[in-house]
């Protein structure tokens, strides 16, 4: 069996007994139930068969029992007559990949029992079992005592990512406006992995609200502290989805702000190419002014180089000057035209 730790606490003090961990499900189970006392079971990727086997020694309802199998299941808390089944969503931020890695755990949460089911390495619970063993009081508040030490474990898990997020965001915010062209296939990556992030810890502050009007009406009084505690945890989730939904949102403005400083380069670039077309434009319009005006005494003289004996005015005294005079006239002509025109 995938069983991490499984232990008996009796009146908030660990049942130490040799061979405690070889103690089956029924031995556990078979707990003192005087109110005083409550077994932990931990399970690390159980498959379906040892989850079956979990569930038929303790009761478990066949929804739950199905959900825990099934498992991508969102944060909430259901009741089973006097068993309650949570699900909490632990969170790890991969700052090499920018990528948020979302975990899965469940409680199940009887009378005098506690099962949690990680789906995933994270969040380890030993330190939690521990500090818990550290404090016999709050562990005398039976099974809810160790659900409060786990959610708070999983909230205060919360930190570490939204501060990962937020160095990240700062970094691109750099880049925007440094006119990183890779810039905005960052923004939509982190952008997706803060919904990822708000999926997990939206419903929290609820769940947790939820937790302490049921402890309420089972306990009274007699769980205040506890009561307070979920209620700063409940303050701890509400300030994470906070942080969480003002990061969206400043995603969103930075993605604003990148498409206008990528259209404003865009747009400045296309002005230079357009400059650039009209510079251009105008050297070809001199260019051809100039070849138009060489073309056309080429062309005269051109036609009276060609030796034939028959030519108008070949043998005219002043056929030569006149056809110097008419190329020029021609040449000053087309100069006249194109200056005005503004081609040269």
């Amino acid at each position: 069996m995938p069983v991490v730790d499984n232990a008996i606490y009796i009146d908030g003090r660990r049942e130490v007994q040799p061979g405690s961990m070889d103690r089956t499900f029924s031995e556990l189970r078979a707990c003192p139930g005087d109110g005083h006392s409550f077994c932990w079971i931990g399970l690390l990727h159980p498959d379906p068969d040892e989850i079956h086997a979990v569930a038929q020694e303790f009761n478990l309802h066949r929804l739950a029992v199905e959900d825990t199998i099934t498992a991508h299941q969102r944060p909430k808390l259901e009741r089973y007559d006097d068993i309650l089944f949570v699900v909490l969503r632990p969170v790890r931020y991969v700052d090499s990949a920018e990528a948020i890695e979302i975990g899965e755990l469940h409680l199940f949460l009887g009378p005098d029992f506690v099962i949690t089911v990680r789906h995933a390495e994270e969040p380890d619970l030993r330190p939690v079992r521990h500090r818990l063993e550290q404090d016999p009081n709050l562990l005398r508040s039976g099974p809810f005592a160790v659900l409060y030490a786990v959610f708070d474990k999983v909230v205060d898990d919360y930190g570490p990512v939204l501060d990962g997020l937020q160095t990240d965001i700062d970094e691109i915010e750099v880049q925007v406006f440094d006119g990183d062209p890779t810039a905005s296939r960052r923004i939509y990556h982190l952008t997706r992995e803060v919904i990822t992030f708000q999926r997990a810890v939206e419903p929290l502050p609820a769940l947790c609200s939820e937790l302490r009007e049921h402890l309420k009406a089972q306990a009274g009084e007699s769980d205040l502290e506890l009561r307070r505690a979920l209620r700063d945890v409940a303050d701890h989730s509400t300030r994470a989805v906070e942080r969480a939904q003002s990061f969206r949102e400043l995603l969103v403005d930075v993605m604003a702000v990148n498409a206008a400083l990528v259209a404003q380069r865009q747009s400045a670039e296309l002005t230079a190419l357009t400059e650039a077309s009209y510079g251009q434009s105008g050297q070809v319009k001199r260019i051809s002014s100039w070849a138009a005006i060489l073309f056309a005494p080429s062309l005269i003289a051109t036609i009276y180089g060609m030796n034939f004996t028959h030519m108008p005015q070949l043998h005219w005294t002043l056929g030569y000057p006149l056809a110097l005079l008419v190329m020029l006239l021609l040449a000053f002509g087309l100069y006249v035209l194109f200056k005005k025109s503004g081609w040269i």
